[in-house]
């Protein structure tokens, strides 16, 4: 049962992070692909009927920790309190401005919180888990800053794959950019992730390093396909590869957390109890298949491209 559960969780924070990484990719780069109002509206209503669905997987996500590793639960957020409630002010923030962009005169401001309410995210999470997987500044920094372009150029390629016209374009355009950035993010984050190094990093097992070191290896090969996909113009293609990129990344971060998710305290340690576990399981059989099929049927009906509505 503990073994089952924190597959259910990686799965949950591996959905968390493909689907809100190309909302914060396009929130991020909205204001740059897009040349007035009707562009920035056509940019953002690729993620319009999307996006709040896929912030339930970060709720669902913290809600298993808590019910399924308590003290893992309560040992992460209170260690990272200050950049985890940033991260709810940004959503709150990108929340808001996503809902009264169309109510206002002005949508600077909302625009703003968009971009603000992005970032924050984008950059903060990376710089938790690689923190506490690593244990030092630097590598928070540089965990922080690839998820940051990783989430970029995911957004970029979604953009160039729903949109038409000239901002699918500049979309384009925007994930040749931020390829250059975040390739080689990724051979110096994933690097280290794959190989336990870091300055006051935790050695875990040989085997389970090992085993983080192949996803980590295949997501640096699946986002150069991606960059290479989106240079001969298959959206589609780029896309499923920066999503693969992702999942791979939180595999090799997940298979780390499996030897200790923090500092001092092991799996078993950390998990509720047997009857506990038990209810949970029999939840999330019930539950679990109704959300999957849900959300995939509401990215079927909403699958074309956005057209540009002046």
């Amino acid at each position: 049962m503990i073994d089952l559960w924190f597959v259910i969780i990686a799965f949950l924070w591996s959905g968390y992070f493909v689907l809100e990484g190309f909302d914060f990719g396009v929130g991020l780069l909205a204001p740059f692909v897009s040349r007035g109002g009707a562009e920035q509206r056509q940019t953002l209503r690729t993620i319009g009927p999307v996006w709040d669905g896929n912030e339930v997987w970060l709720i669902t996500a913290v809600g298993a920790m808590f019910a399924a590793f308590p003290a893992w639960y309560s040992g992460l957020f209170s260690t990272f309190y200050l950049p985890v409630v940033l991260i709810l002010v940004g959503l709150i923030v990108r929340g808001v401005g996503l809902e009264w962009r169309g109510k206002v005169s002005d949508p600077f401001w909302c625009d703003l919180g968009i971009l603000i309410g992005s970032a924050l995210p984008a950059f903060l999470w990376g710089a938790v888990f690689a923190d506490l997987l690593l244990d030092s500044a630097l590598a928070a920094v540089v965990g922080g800053t690839f998820t940051l372009a990783l989430c970029a150029l995911h957004g970029a390629v979604f953009l160039a794959l729903r949109t038409d016209g000239r901002v699918r374009h500049r979309a384009r355009v925007a994930a040749l950019a931020m390829s250059a950035a975040a390739l080689p993010l990724a051979v110096i984050a994933l690097s280290s992730l794959g190989s336990g190094l870091g300055a006051g990093g935790r050695q875990g097992a040989g085997l389970v390093l090992e085993l983080g070191s192949l996803p980590a290896l295949a997501a640096m090969g699946t986002l150069a396909a991606a960059v290479a996909l989106v240079w001969r113009r298959r959206e589609g293609w780029a896309f499923t590869a920066t999503a693969a990129a992702t999942v791979l990344t939180s595999v090799a971060v997940f298979a780390r957390l499996r030897v200790a998710p923090l500092p001092g305290l092991t799996l078993a340690e950390a998990a509720s109890g047997p009857y506990t576990l038990t209810m949970l399981t029999w939840i999330g059989l019930i539950t679990l298949p109704f959300v999957l099929v849900y959300q995939g049927w509401t990215y079927w009906v909403f699958r074309k491209r956005v057209s540009l509505v002046h």
